[in-house]
């Protein structure tokens, strides 16, 4: 038998049957592990595990010489030569705050934080996952160099946040996972504001003229009716540049670029079958199989057009760039950060009981703590209530889980310390504790939440459900 005679529809024109179905056989598995919200939190504990040891193997000069290496990119006669870190740290991260600028924007749209009432109860959980961690590590630090990483402990990330909720299955009513979604996002901004208010070097004022210049370009852009993004990709470089120069982190300029993306559809889904339809017509109209294919481009055009326009900007650049950060750029920076030469750590510094104190109960306790009281308080002073289907021990397991800081801790660490062991203590302590408030979170889970039998008794729409992010 042929392979055009196995199923000529389903086939491109050229293909064998054969490899295709070896080549399906084998994609089916990797798209069902990408699928799984766990999966992302499992490559980032992977590469975190690869550092670890490479750092630690008779191998460790080659990670820092990996690490410090040089790439340039350049025209003529200018080249930009920075290392792998920075490369990672400084300009693969604006993608991965761009997506948090987005995620907040869409949210502050139509999502948790679209109304103070909705937006009360995990507002009120993340300022308290952020202030009482923070207290505590200025508890053990106050007076000593080491008071700069205040910050580490404030992070939640919400990869292995979400991991260990995913893990408890049916014990995890759908509320009680956007509650997570929504503390994270909006400790997220609360971190974003940290580093560029805290963790910013001298400031210029020349850089913020650059900046304002990209953000003019991106609005004009806007304003004229450009909606490819990748015409944005030049008014993005100029912000971030502008960033640079300024002193502050240039992370922060894809978050300014996430919170300028539009959010409301151009066709919707109205417009986009209308147009659609529209489209065939004219195409079924003129069909003849003697006419040139080109003839019928402008209206597979307007369908491509459509289509792109049938949801928001924000929705959309969202999904497109999510498996990039969650399953590329969130593994590369844990593999670039999270390489802790464990004999060097915090030899000769007083302040080294501090800093693992300070981080390591600030995230396990800390964070707990934080969320419960003040989520207490919310609701106690009548400005928030729980939503359906979430307990109180469902708000412990949140804060939990809340305990892992991970990415955003090691990254707020990187910028507090400057001293190598002082560092490399405070991503060891970060390490450990997050591994122990990701176990505690799956004790408290499986003790005390039942299972949940059906997404009624969760309290939320399956819709709610399937949310998910990358941080």
């Amino acid at each position: 038998m042929t392979d055009e005679g196995k199923s000529p529809k389903s086939l491109p024109p050229g293909a064998s049957y054969y490899a295709y179905r070896f080549a399906r056989m084998l994609a089916r598995p990797i798209g069902k592990f990408l699928h799984v919200e766990a999966s992302s939190g499992v490559l980032l504990l992977v590469a975190a595990g690869i550092a670890l040891l490479w750092a630690n193997s008779p191998w460790a000069s080659t990670y820092e010489h990996l690490l410090h290496m040089k790439i340039s990119v350049g025209i003529g006669d200018y080249a930009f030569s920075r290392t792998v870190h920075f490369w990672i740290n400084e300009i693969l991260m604006v993608v991965f705050f761009f997506v948090v600028g987005l995620e907040v924007r869409r949210e502050m749209f139509e999502g948790e934080l679209s109304t103070p009432r909705r937006a009360a109860l995990p507002v009120a959980a993340a300022l308290g996952g952020m202030l009482v961690p923070a207290a505590i590590y200025l508890a053990f630090n106050v007076g000593s160099p080491a008071v700069r990483g205040w910050g580490v402990p404030m992070a939640t990330d919400i990869a292995f946040a979400v991991g260990i909720l995913a893990l408890l299955g049916r014990r995890v009513p759908a509320a009680l996972r956007v509650l997570l979604l929504a503390l994270a996002i909006i400790d997220d901004i609360g971190a974003i504001l940290v580093i560029a208010l805290f963790y910013s070097s001298g400031f210029a004022w020349s850089g913020l003229g650059i900046v304002g210049l990209g953000i003019l370009m991106v609005l004009v852009m806007q304003r004229v009716g450009f909606r490819n993004p990748f015409f944005y990709i030049v008014p993005g470089f100029i912000v971030w540049a502008g960033m640079l120069q300024a002193g502050i982190h240039p992370t922060i300029a894809g978050v300014i670029l996430g919170l300028l993306t539009p959010v409301r559809s151009w066709f919707g889904h109205a417009g986009f079958v209308a147009e659609t339809e529209r489209a065939l017509e004219s195409i079924r109209s003129q069909a003849d199989p003697e006419k040139d294919p080109r003839h019928f481009l402008p209206e597979l055009e307007r369908i491509n057009i459509a289509r792109r326009e049938a949801i928001p900007p924000v929705t959309r650049i969202e999904a497109a760039l999510h498996p990039w950060v969650a399953f590329g750029i969130m593994p590369l920076f844990a593999l670039a950060n999270a390489g802790v030469a464990l004999g060097g750590m915090g030899q000769g510094s007083p302040d080294a009981m501090g800093i693992g104190l300070g981080v390591g109960l600030g995230l396990v306790i800390g964070k707990p703590l934080g969320v419960v009281f003040f989520c207490w308080l919310a609701v106690r002073v009548g400005i928030a209530s729980l939503p359906r289907g979430v307990s109180w021990a469902g708000v412990t397991v949140v804060g939990c889980v809340a305990g892992i800081g991970f990415t955003m801790s090691l990254f707020i660490g990187a910028l507090a310390f400057d001293d190598p062991s002082m560092l490399a203590l405070a991503k060891f302590s970060v390490l450990a504790a997050s591994a122990l408030a990701g176990m505690i979170g799956l004790v408290v889970g499986f003790k005390f939440l039942p299972r949940v039998l059906s997404k009624e008794v969760a309290g939320t729409t399956p819709d709610d459900a399937e949310k998910s992010t990358i941080h």
